[in-house]
């Protein structure tokens, strides 16, 4: 009995629900009655997943390769999906900002974790030729990493920091975006110029980031951050996981990016270059970039020596 006066409540309150949208419940019981029963197949579409691998060439290590990828941009869709939510936000709760905070690490660390994938999990004589068949595609053209660095900070902190006095006290997103960090790495090595592989994705993704730019104005993580209360600023929890944000974006993230370069591009006595015809030694190193997505938090001399572990990861991966 107690089941059957369970079912009339939920029943009843279907009812209600569908009435005031206006909707017919029977209708809705229909529908039920005639449809399937969902499946886990079904419901994550495993065969169109695992039909999305669609190697280039017959080496076998190149599934790896593309499989690795894919991974690494759902990830960053579940980095964004967590950034979206916390510039959405009008709270200012904090504890919804930390555990929002806490989640994208998680992600960043698992992708970091697993990237021995990329430096260990392929054979380096595959790698070199399989990845001629991938010209002039580059990660460097990840639309969703951009999209991630521009959610966490306002534009100017993603001017190149040789660049970045002179822009400080321009509030111009077109002039910002021209002269982001970026695009000094893909320059072609010999003539200076753009690279096909930076056209690409300028003619591709500029009017997207742009706009995506100036509806952040005075509205990315970073300023969410500076809009609490100072009580909130100051809780250490908070400042802990958005200086691990930090690292884990712009030294951790790169480091393990120039490790998969230096051993497979940087052996023996000439340099490989990048797919895409990216600078990676002038383009990767945190050192170079100086990346830094709240720099309040840090002190001057922090800021100074920001990136600095790439040498010792380079000199002394063991210690990684």
């Amino acid at each position: 009995m107690k089941d059957k006066e369970r079912v009339d409540s939920q029943i009843s309150k279907l009812e209600e629900k569908y009435k005031d949208s206006g909707q017919d419940l029977s209708a809705y019981l229909d529908g039920l009655l005639y449809q399937r029963y969902l499946t886990y197949w079904d419901y994550i579409h495993l065969d169109t997943l695992l039909s999305l691998q669609v190697p280039r060439t017959y080496f076998p290590d190149e599934e790896i390769f593309i499989m690795y990828h894919q991974i690494t941009e759902l990830y960053f869709k579940l980095i964004l999906h967590e950034q979206k939510q916390l510039v959405d936000d009008k709270s200012q709760n904090l504890a919804f900002f930390l555990e929002k905070t806490r989640r994208i690490n998680s992600y960043f660390q698992a992708l970091i974790s697993s990237f021995s994938i990329m430096i260990k999990g392929m054979e380096r004589e595959q790698f070199l030729q399989y990845r001629m068949a991938l010209l002039p595609a580059s990660g460097f053209q990840s639309v969703q990493y951009r999209m991630i660095e521009l959610y966490a900070t306002p534009l100017e902190n993603l001017v190149h920091h040789t660049e970045r006095d002179q822009f400080s006290s321009t509030d111009k997103i077109e002039d910002l975006y021209e002269n982001i960090y970026w695009k000094k790495g893909a320059t072609d090595l010999t003539t200076g110029e753009k690279t096909l592989t930076l056209k690409q994705f300028e003619y591709r993704y500029t009017p997207r980031l742009v706009r995506i730019a100036k509806q952040l104005k005075k509205g990315a993580i970073y300023d969410k951050y500076q809009q609490l209360d100072a009580t909130k600023r100051d809780n250490k929890e908070l400042i802990e996981a958005l200086k691990t944000l930090d690292l884990n974006a712009n030294v951790n993230w790169p480091l393990m990016h120039m490790g998969s370069a230096h051993r497979y591009l940087a052996k023996d006595k000439d340099q490989i270059g990048a797919t895409g015809g990216t600078n990676w030694k002038q383009y990767l190193p945190p050192s170079f970039q100086k990346v830094v997505f709240f720099p309040e938090l840090y002190s001057k001399e922090e800021l100074n020596d920001w990136g600095k572990q790439w040498v010792d990861h380079i000199f002394n991966p063991n210690k990684v």
